[in-house]
């Protein structure tokens, strides 16, 4: 049995004015931010999808449904950290990270390092452990209209060994 699992998260949010936008754990200046029940940070959304599809644990909507108003607003960052909890119980780690960013708008080149070590210190990896690319859709369909935001994740996750024989 391999001790190497992948996953893959996908997350959409709507583009709305008077929302903060948060990305990969930081806030963007843009006249829009992502509408949702927590802070609608897509992209550690999909990550935590990824991490808990990986492990078999389904998705970010079981452990964290936008029914429960003690997720109302919450940092993404925490639901994050909590996924990483939840892997770590199964005797999992994060090996890397790679995603992709669909938006128009705003260029996010400039915040990508700052997503990195966010992520890197909240996954307990390095900065080159995670890849994080953003691609326009050449403005066609909702993302291309600016109405929304996509981000997709894969993550290698490792069982680790125990040290109990």
């Amino acid at each position: 049995m391999s001790n190497l699992r992948i996953g893959f998260g996908v997350d959409f949010h709507q583009l709305v004015e008077g929302r903060d936008f948060w990305l990969g754990g930081v806030l963007v200046p843009h006249e829009k931010g992502a509408l949702g029940h927590s802070d609608a940070d897509v992209l550690l959304h999909a990550i935590c999808d990824a991490m808990l599809g990986a492990a078999a644990l389904g998705d970010i909507g079981v452990h964290f449904p936008d029914t429960d108003q003690a997720y109302k607003n919450i940092d993404s960052k925490i639901l994050l950290k909590r996924s990483m909890e939840l892997i770590a119980e199964k005797g999992y780690s994060v090996v890397n990270m790679d995603a992709t960013l669909c938006l128009q708008a705003p260029k996010i080149k400039p915040f990508v390092p700052q997503m990195q070590e966010v992520i890197a210190q909240l996954l307990n990896l390095t900065v080159e452990e995670v890849s994080i690319k953003a691609t326009t859709t050449e403005k066609l369909g909702f993302v291309g209209r600016e109405e929304g935001v996509v981000a997709y994740a894969n993550v290698l996750l490792e069982k680790q060994q125990s040290s109990v024989r």
